[in-house]
């Protein structure tokens, strides 16, 4: 009987009492939703985010809606430093985190830079949305991952990798991400050509995903990767690319904006579920292989239903060649992990 959720509540999430979780871009929408659930689970929750002010002020508000709803679990919010426009700062920011934390149970790469351009190349000649979309979360990952598989190895560990990315992964039609050129391609200087590059880099989050639980598959290391469609939500992202359709944008944002775009708390869920599920460590249990690999490497849709991305998504080529160059570009930035 097919089954389609509706909503995730707090009692679907797995107790998080002495886990420690990341969430970048958690100052606003979906990421501040997000660290939201994983709070009232009782996690201790690191929020990425560049601007200090901004953070601290959302932290502050979340803390006071736990104290209000009367949740006291012993949850604690931080402040992450982390600018994902800067890989070499991500990676700085990663390595003190590792030095200041024992364990890191989930990482929820959130933040997202918007699907409206114009686009451009930064210093390093890398396109600014990939950059932050894809690179800098990789740079992020692929640091944590030694603390992240450390903390797979402790008992009743349940970590989780999550990478939020977008419907619109299907507008890119990628053939290629076997050169830097790919890393940086462009589809015009249109509505629907920024919606496709935006859509790109999307797009590179699920090969991210899937190609590194294929690769802590092959270590034997038990942890679940996962990418999501929060669905669509009226995020400041949203809200500056319905304002960039010439003419009717506004109108598009006032009248239709209500009736398409859910609130911030309804995109957290499906991005909550994949972080802390019970389903999802539930199946992890089973003796069924192919139910215990049910969510390894999986994309979700909301509320929480499996899907099927793009074909360009499951390309298992594709996956290799984005991993390949993208560790190729961090080489000639002077990146590298352990």
């Amino acid at each position: 009987m097919f089954f389609s959720r509706k909503v995730i509540t707090e009692d679907e999430l797995v107790d998080l009492h002495g886990k420690v979780a990341i969430v970048t871009g958690g100052n606003t929408g979906i990421g501040y939703a997000t660290i939201e659930f994983l709070a009232r689970r009782g996690a201790r929750v690191y929020m990425g985010s560049r601007n200090q002010g901004r953070a601290q002020k959302a932290i502050e508000e979340i803390e006071a809606k736990l104290q209000k709803s009367g949740n006291d679990n012993q949850a604690s919010i931080h402040w992450l430093q982390l600018d994902l426009s800067d890989p070499r700062s991500v990676k700085e920011a990663a390595t003190e985190f590792i030095a200041k934390e024992e364990r890191l149970d989930i990482l929820v790469n959130n933040a997202s830079h918007s699907s409206f351009g114009p686009y451009k190349l930064n210093q390093d000649g890398l396109l600014d949305i990939m950059v932050v979309n894809h690179i800098s979360h990789f740079v992020l990952t692929e640091t944590l991952l030694p603390l992240l598989r450390h903390t797979a190895t402790l008992e009743d560990s349940d970590v989780r990798i999550v990478n939020v990315s977008s419907t619109a992964h299907t507008h890119a039609a990628t053939e290629s991400f076997a050169a830097k050129e790919n890393l940086n391609k462009q589809f015009g200087d249109s509505v629907t050509g920024y919606l496709a590059t935006y859509g790109h880099s999307k797009l590179a989050n699920i090969l991210h995903i899937k190609n590194l639980q294929t690769r802590l598959k092959a270590q034997y290391s038990p942890i679940t990767c996962l990418a999501v469609h929060p669905g669509a939500v009226m995020t400041v992202g949203a809200s500056g690319f319905l304002n960039s359709v010439p003419f009717f944008g506004w109108l598009l944002k006032v009248f239709l904006g209500p009736l398409f775009f859910t609130s911030w708390t309804q995109g957290a869920m499906t991005s909550a579920f994949a972080a802390a599920g019970k389903e999802v460590a539930e199946t992890r249990k089973s003796k069924d292989e192919v139910e215990r690999r049910k969510y390894e490497g999986g994309y979700l849709v909301p509320v929480a239903n499996i899907s099927e991305p793009s074909t360009y998504a499951k390309d298992e080529r594709l996956q290799r060649e984005l991993y390949e160059t993208t560790m190729e570009v961090l080489t000639e930035m002077g990146i590298a992990f352990k």
